[in-house]
């Protein structure tokens, strides 16, 4: 007999090889042949996941990679936890501020509390140019005003201009966007040629004409609104929408690329042979897929923001004595540069501070939703 036969019909069975059912399901208790004879009951064994758990491992899904990116940038966290804190110091620290303290006899004044000298707005005219006490936590101003009060005002006035423009630059950018880069054609021309008109005009230029033009008009118009109130914040309102007129045209760029990319996807393709919307489409497909971009365009925007709104303060064309904000208390402090330089130091200090920890969350962002940026 030849020998290949006789390997090829070799019963392997009986030699006590053993071989996997592929019916039995694993955790099923089943019974199994002893190479010596006799029967056993065992219990198949589970499949086990890489890593040893139970469960198979699932990938993470596209922003959990992202976040995990973000996690591991350890100057984005820092940054994170800087801004976080400048917000929970403008929203939360002038009330409990103003409870912490004795009375304070004052020769001006007689007996007052802290509700009244760690007020940003109150004069404490026999206390000016204080250096850091227990009284006044980071010191006064010229006109005796708490350094420290008129510092968290002037930072809640400042989140609260880059908020505003932030919102109408989202919403403004993301709209002429979508529209142009999706549809194309004569909306495309249109959009295009307004955003080029806007982006082309000089943004510093029109914030300052703006707010020149009608800077005493907003002091009175606005100044009715109890929100805002007449302590010289009324032009905020001004100088949000002039800061937001000139910063959408960079957002909506973003985005028509963006949806250029996004439409020749195959699965707007699929949405559309399916019978799907075009308004279905943008709002289904296109936005959601345009998140990771909006995000990081606008942290990026949000330090310029902050640095025009101090610049126009500044110039004395933002908020008004005896309002208080970041550029004004730049500028208020520069008179008193040579005896105390604490005044215009401490401003510029939190100004700075701010403004590159929103600009390495944006560089964060950008690497972790975009990590091929980095290439």
């Amino acid at each position: 007999m030849d020998t290949k036969d006789k390997n090829t019909n070799i019963d392997l069975s009986s030699s006590g090889v053993m071989f996997p059912d592929s019916s039995v399901s694993p955790g099923e208790i089943v019974e199994v042949m002893r190479p010596q004879g006799g029967r056993e009951t065992v219990e198949t064994p589970p499949i086990v996941a890489e890593g040893g758990k139970g469960q198979p491992k699932k990938s993470p899904t596209p922003l959990q990679e992202s976040l995990r990116r973000l996690w591991r940038d350890k100057r984005a966290v820092a940054s994170i936890g800087v801004i976080i804190f400048f917000i929970l110091l403008a929203l939360i620290g002038p009330p409990i501020y103003q409870h912490i303290g004795g009375i304070y006899n004052s020769p001006t004044n007689g007996p007052i509390g802290p509700s009244k000298y760690h007020n940003p707005y109150w004069q404490e005219l026999t206390n000016q140019d204080q250096f850091i006490s227990g009284m006044y936590w980071l010191g006064t101003d010229d006109l005796g005003r708490d350094m420290l009060a008129r510092l968290m005002q002037g930072v809640l006035i400042s989140l609260t201009v880059a908020v505003l423009v932030e919102i109408v630059d989202i919403v403004m950018g993301v709209l002429i966007g979508v529209l142009a880069g999706y549809y194309g054609g004569w909306i495309d021309q249109v959009l295009a040629r307004v955003t080029d008109i806007v982006f082309a005009f000089p943004g510093l230029l029109f914030v300052i004409l703006l707010t020149g033009i009608f800077g005493p008009q907003a002091d009175i118009v606005f100044s009715k609104i109890p929100v805002i109130g007449p302590n010289g914040n009324a032009r905020l309102i001004l100088v949000s929408i002039a800061l937001a007129f000139v910063a959408w045209p960079l957002m909506a760029r973003f985005v028509r690329g963006q949806t250029l990319q996004l439409k020749e996807q195959q699965f707007v393709e699929a949405a559309r042979t399916a019978g799907t919307t075009d308004t279905q489409i943008i709002l289904r497909h296109i936005i959601p897929n345009l998140l990771s971009i909006v995000i990081v365009a606008s942290t990026l925007d949000i330090s310029n923001t902050i640095i025009g709104e101090a610049g126009i303060s500044l110039l004395g064309l933002g908020v008004q004595p005896p309002g208080s904000s970041i550029g004004l208390m730049i500028v208020q402090g520069q008179a008193m540069i040579d005896s105390n330089p604490w005044e215009v130091l401490l401003p510029s200090i939190v100004l700075a501070i701010i403004v590159l920890a929103f600009s390495f969350l944006g560089d964060g962002l950008n690497d972790a939703f975009n990590p091929r940026s980095k290439d």
